[in-house]
């Protein structure tokens, strides 16, 4: 059971800031907009893919904003997507750094030859977040996939 204590009113606008960027990148992968995602990042950011989260060895390594285009571009082969945020937890936050976990859903149509397939993957984030210019950015996001599921519709 964890301990509820105070915070400050900064820490508080600063927590829900977080949130509403973890929220802001799933809502622009599903309005594909890749530009509105590319600049929830740092411009060094560090961006890095597990395919299989139980390998050490990444999938797929970033180290620039731009280099997140043909990322964010991906998401166009389906015809929609849908990502459920889940639980999202702020482990540090100390200044303008903050790290933490999120846990998402996401829900991938496609429809190829007129049959509907639906991909669903379990997905787990570890980031490191810094405040610029009062704003909250991603500088480092470790995108882990838990497991996929796929289905005929």
């Amino acid at each position: 059971m964890s301990k509820h204590v105070t915070i400050s009113p900064n820490e508080a606008a600063d927590r829900l800031a977080i949130r509403e960027l973890i929220e802001a990148y799933a809502h622009c992968a599903d309005r594909r907009d890749a530009k509105g995602q590319m600049a929830l990042f740092t411009a060094d950011t560090h961006f890095v893919v597990y395919m299989n989260a139980k390998d050490a060895k990444p999938s797929q390594e970033l180290h620039s904003r731009e280099a997140l285009a043909p990322v964010f571009a991906d998401l166009n082969k389906y015809v929609a997507t849908m990502h459920f945020v889940g639980q999202s937890t702020i482990l540090t936050l100390t200044g303008n750094q903050a790290t933490g976990e999120a846990y998402t859903l996401a829900h991938h149509l496609a429809i190829d030859g007129g049959k509907r397939r639906l991909m669903i993957a379990a997905l787990r984030y570890s980031d490191q977040f810094v405040k610029i210019d009062g704003a909250w950015l991603f500088s480092e996001r470790l995108l882990y996939v838990d497991w996929i599921e796929e289905r005929a519709l």
